[in-house]
């Protein structure tokens, strides 16, 4: 799942696509459903280098796909099992992180945890978060307001530089109660298009390329058409950590 700056009352149906793209960057879409009374944000780490611009981040518009994930899953023969879910003083204010249009989203991209003084507190992480994920001290955040209610929401999705050229990486840190716990449940579906052949035993090779199951004018350069997809899934309790797949 992910981490929410207000406490969410469930989140279900996650699901999380990876590829590398050029230069050292990575794609990565995210869909969930989840309800909440408020109007929040969710928020992703990412393994941005470190002081990344504010333009690192390339939002890409989905919103014309929300069947995106649903037409992945057409590449895996089994069925899968659907999930239930559980401002700063004006004399020295800084700029306004810049807010891009989205789809039905309002995206923002934080290039440090610094720079979370630059969004409403309702978009912000409690303050005591932070010294319990160090591994995120330089790193970069994407950031998505969501509306209150219960929601089904179309695929979010973004291109950004990474570090680690030579790792997928998938933001699974679960923070829902605006605390860090040791294990949290897991309930996801992480799909992947590897540069080199995914070998672990806890991912399956979908039936066939790409193509042949997905509407690729709607994918928006983010899927391989000549490549097959590798998918895992990822059930109970489990270390509340990310994931990286290593290329």
């Amino acid at each position: 799942m992910c981490c929410f700056s207000r406490h969410v009352a469930s989140v279900s149906n996650t699901n999380i696509f990876a590829r590398a793209s050029a230069d050292g960057r990575q794609y990565l879409a995210y869909r969930m459903n989840y309800e909440a009374a408020d109007e929040l944000a969710m928020i992703l780490p990412l393994p941005t280098p470190a002081q990344s611009p504010e333009d690192a981040i390339r939002f890409i518009d989905l919103s014309g796909y929300p069947n995106f994930f649903d037409d992945l899953r057409l590449g895996f023969p089994e069925p899968q099992a659907k999930s239930f879910g559980l401002r700063v003083t004006p004399a020295l204010r800084p700029a306004a992180l810049k807010v891009h249009e989205v789809g039905s989203f309002e995206a923002s991209f934080v290039p440090h945890q610094k720079d979370f003084a630059r969004l409403d507190p309702r978009f912000r992480l409690p303050e005591n978060v932070w010294g319990k994920l160090p591994q995120y001290r330089d790193w970069g955040f994407t950031v998505f307001k969501l509306k209150a209610g219960a929601k089904e929401v179309h695929p979010m999705a973004f291109e950004f530089p990474r570090r680690d050229p030579g790792g997928l990486f998938f933001p699974t840190v679960h923070i829902h109660d605006g605390k860090v716990h040791g294990q949290a449940h897991f309930d996801h579906a992480l799909y992947c298009q590897a540069q080199s052949a995914v070998q672990a035993p806890e991912w399956e090779q979908s039936m066939g390329n790409a193509a042949s199951f997905m509407a690729m004018d709607k994918t928006l350069g983010m899927i391989k058409p000549e490549h097959p997809v590798h998918r895992r899934r990822i059930r109970g309790m489990q270390k509340n950590e990310d994931v990286v797949v290593r290329e």
